[in-house]
């Protein structure tokens, strides 16, 4: 599983990582998660995953156990397109919204993405995912909708890469499509940065998809 990241609770870090454990395929139907392995693992304390579970029993991802953790449940196709889906709508009326509002800081992102262009052969899974977050963190924060931005957090479930993709491709990919929305934002182009940010979560989840028919 992923290392923490800094830019949300801890709770909904760990909701994040557990999903995007379960995406990939990490973790597959009727395997065991240990609580207290989990909370070990991740170097929290075992209430946040708790939390977290609760969270993701809700979602229909996992089965509680009385003592004995929790359950993977079995995550079809249909379960997964929705979910990306909600994506689709949120982040791309996000990405909307800060073009027409205006994103300060676009330009210092686009800087830093550029800057990871420059090593992408050598660039670390954890650099990489922090940037990534941070992108999709300051786009939800400039559409100045506090509601919005709280269920997009309870969305995300990181860089869509499956156990059997290839990393750096996604990578390569992904962060120029955040270079092709930051600009259009920046052009305060809603319209383009809309269709970019749809499109770049399409990608993602066909990615996604592509894997669940590797592994099924």
């Amino acid at each position: 599983m992923d290392s923490l990241k800094k830019a949300m609770p801890v709770r909904v870090q760990i909701t994040a990582i557990l999903r995007k454990a379960l995406f990939s395929g990490e973790y597959k139907s009727g395997d065991e998660l240990s609580l207290t392995e989990t909370a070990e693992r991740l170097g929290v304390s075992r209430t946040p995953v708790r939390e977290a579970f609760q969270t993701l029993e809700a979602e229909g991802l996992i089965e509680l156990r009385m003592n004995r953790g929790a359950i993977v449940k079995t995550i079809d196709e249909k379960y997964i397109t929705d979910h990306y889906e909600m994506r689709i709508l949120l982040e791309s009326e996000a990405a909307k919204r800060a073009a027409q509002r205006g994103m300060p800081d676009a330009a210092d992102y686009i800087k830093k993405l550029e800057a990871l262009q420059s090593h992408m052969d050598s660039v670390s899974t954890e650099e990489y995912e922090e940037l990534n977050l941070a992108v999709h963190s300051a786009i939800w924060t400039a559409a100045d909708n506090e509601r919005l931005y709280k269920f997009l957090s309870s969305l995300w479930n990181g860089p869509s890469v499956g156990i059997a993709s290839p990393k750096l491709d996604h990578y390569i990919k992904s962060t120029q499509e955040h270079i092709d929305i930051l600009k259009a934002i920046q052009k305060q182009d809603a319209k383009a940065a809309q269709k970019e940010m749809a499109k770049h979560i399409e990608r993602s989840l066909n990615n996604i998809l592509k894997n669940f028919k590797f592994r099924t």
